[in-house]
């Protein structure tokens, strides 16, 4: 029976009546091998294809025997590296007849990587029962050849069944690994689930990684994500979230300064991300990039680019699950039109274990100066230019659907958001004090406490329990820095969302110039703030010494790391986990500079 694991051979000596095979021509594997067939049917010989020759019958078996007696002993020995150590002789001196066909091969060949055809290397002729014709062909020629041949998902197990059978460790390794470049979203699961059965650690790990890097796609697939267990699916995705190291990232991005109708607004004194027209404009004809913080060598260096389609200018940006979301913006018109824009309403994704960018489904409103946030699985837009409504993405069904609005008169134009302990946080527009809370859970917005500051809010992270704001004053009043000079500062408010109260925690002085806006990220203990001119940190005290309302004391560090090389536009900086492969690139980019 095929696949029962069972194996019977006989030995046969001269007098057994079975005929010696030859060849006319080279096999297909090297010149040694041969496959027949010990069928009755008689008939002409095949014609061979491509140098190849099948003995197909008893009778071609005996015709052929005495006119290649010659052309067998100088035949072609196997490919360079593929015979073992011990020469084999010059024709093949072993029978294996299995499934009523037989193949000629030399036994110290397979002697050298099958332990079972080891053990038998006395006899003359073997049946094996217990492996498939497909499958020995296949091993067989994996031992002269070091190469697996066709080996698909639907004969996978057999390969292997046989694999142990003839004692092949190594063809078990081959044949996960031939399977492991055939890995698609329509088979990964059903792999996975027949590496499980065969005990193949490598092609389950492998299938796993698949998963791991496209999560998304995954995720929409019933019949892959909802056919995997609770603790599988934790297990892909959290190996997505460590798939490498997490590493700082900014993208090149441009604030809208005109409406959709094609008319203009002046720059509010308010406003926390100015913008040069100019600017603006080289975005629009160069494209915008993503620039990667390498801490080794303190260098940026190029991640990818925008997609031409995405529109950098007035959108929003978030991670969720290790993929960069891209929504909104404003999108220019045809060339050739008049100058009038339009609201976008597109989502592109980035995947970074891949280095793709993808569409999903777009926003059910156009919008652009919104905020995009990622919490417990999904994705929130919220707000925009004249906008109160909010909409939350769910990427397992791929839908956008809407939320509770905004209170009315919230916020003027713009505001920043962050989560923390499972709720939104929104503050800015004209009211920069004033701080909103959402809670997903009752699908309801309400009011936190204010803060007494007035000036302009730069952004705002969360880091625990507590939400850490940057106000950047503007240094009007003669205020003194400590290198003498004037010039605006930073002053840094904690919110504890617990205790529902506000502390002032932290300031910055410089000693040259104001400080410009700049937008924030967190990654480990500290807070990044970007700017073109330069990027602050914030750092948090990380021998846990805290403040009276709880709170992590904090300071900003001293050096101002540089900014990346002929940046254009704002920066938004973000997190993304990169795969080793770009980190080993890095470092050896960072080696060749040196």
């Amino acid at each position: 029976m095929e696949g029962s694991g069972t194996v019977e051979e006989e030995e046969s000596g001269a007098g057994s009546g079975a005929p010696p095979l030859t060849l006319s021509s080279p096999c297909s594997f090297s010149s040694s091998l041969c496959f027949s067939s010990a069928t009755s049917e008689q008939g002409a010989p095949s014609p061979s294809s491509t140098g190849s020759h099948v003995v197909e019958s008893q009778w071609e078996l005996n015709s052929v025997a005495s006119e290649s007696e010659e052309e067998e002993a100088s035949a072609r020995e196997p490919p360079a590296g593929s015979q073992p150590t011990g020469r084999p002789a010059e024709e093949p001196d072993l029978v294996i007849e299995v499934s009523g066909q037989r193949i000629r091969a030399h036994k110290s060949v397979l002697a050298a990587k099958s332990d079972y055809f080891r053990a038998r290397a006395s006899r003359d002729i073997l049946r094996v029962k217990g492996v498939s014709y497909g499958a020995l062909r296949l091993l067989i020629d994996y031992v002269y050849t070091a190469r697996m041949g066709e080996v698909r998902h639907d004969n996978l197990a057999e390969v292997v069944s046989g694999a142990r059978v003839l004692q092949m460790p190594c063809a078990l390794h081959c044949a996960a690994e031939a399977m492991r470049a055939q890995l698609r979203l329509d088979n990964c699961y059903q792999l996975l689930c027949l590496a499980k059965k065969q005990r193949l650690a490598e092609l389950r790990e492998a299938a796993y990684r698949f998963m791991s890097d496209h999560y998304l796609e995954v995720l929409r697939e019933p019949g892959v994500y909802g056919r995997l267990s609770g603790a599988e699916r934790d297990l892909i995705l959290q190996r997505r979230l460590e798939a490498g190291r997490r590493c700082l990232l900014v993208a090149e991005v441009s604030d809208a300064f005109e409406r959709p109708g094609g008319g203009s607004r002046p720059q509010s004194r308010e406003s926390s991300r100015p913008q040069s027209p100019s600017s603006v404009m080289s975005l629009e004809e160069t494209g915008s990039l993503i620039h990667c913080y390498h801490e080794a060598s303190r260098e940026w260096r190029v991640l990818t680019r925008l997609p031409e389609e995405a529109n950098a200018k007035g959108c929003a940006m978030c991670v969720l699950h290790n993929y960069l979301f891209l929504a909104g913006g404003i999108a220019a018109g045809p060339a050739g039109s008049e100058p009038r824009a339009r609201l976008s309403d597109k989502v592109f994704c980035y995947n970074p274990l891949t280095d793709t960018w993808s569409q999903v489904r777009p926003l059910a409103q156009p919008r652009s100066q919104l905020k995009l946030l990622a919490l417990d699985g999904y994705l929130y837009a919220v707000g925009g230019e004249c906008l109160f409504t909010v909409e939350k993405y769910d990427p397992r069904a791929d839908r956008w659907s809407p939320v509770a609005p905004l209170p009315k008169g919230a916020f003027a134009v713009a505001h920043e958001a962050t989560t923390c302990n499972g709720e939104i946080y929104v503050s800015g527009g004209s009211l920069f004090y004033r701080l909103l809370k959402y809670d997903p859970k009752r699908d309801e917005w309400q009011e936190c406490p204010y803060n007494s500051s007035r000036r302009r809010s730069a952004d705002m992270v969360a880091f625990k329990n507590f939400i850490y704001r940057f106000d950047v004053s503007s240094g009007r009043g003669g205020e003194q820095g400590p290198g003498g000079g004037t010039g605006g500062g930073v002053e840094v408010f904690r919110y504890n969302t617990v205790a529902k109260r506000w502390s002032q925690c932290a300031s910055l002085r410089p000693s040259s110039g104001p400080i410009q806006p700049f937008r924030c990220a967190a990654l480990g203990n500290t807070i990044y703030c970007v700017n073109r001119t330069g990027t602050l940190r914030f750092n948090l005290a990380q021998d846990g010494e805290v403040e009276a309302d709880g709170g992590l004391k904090g300071s900003f560090d001293g050096e101002l790391l540089k900014a990346p090389f002929d940046a254009k536009g704002l920066l938004l900086p973000f997190v993304l986990t990169l795969p080793e492969k770009v980190e080993k690139a890095e470092d050896q980019e960072g080696s060749l500079s040196l």
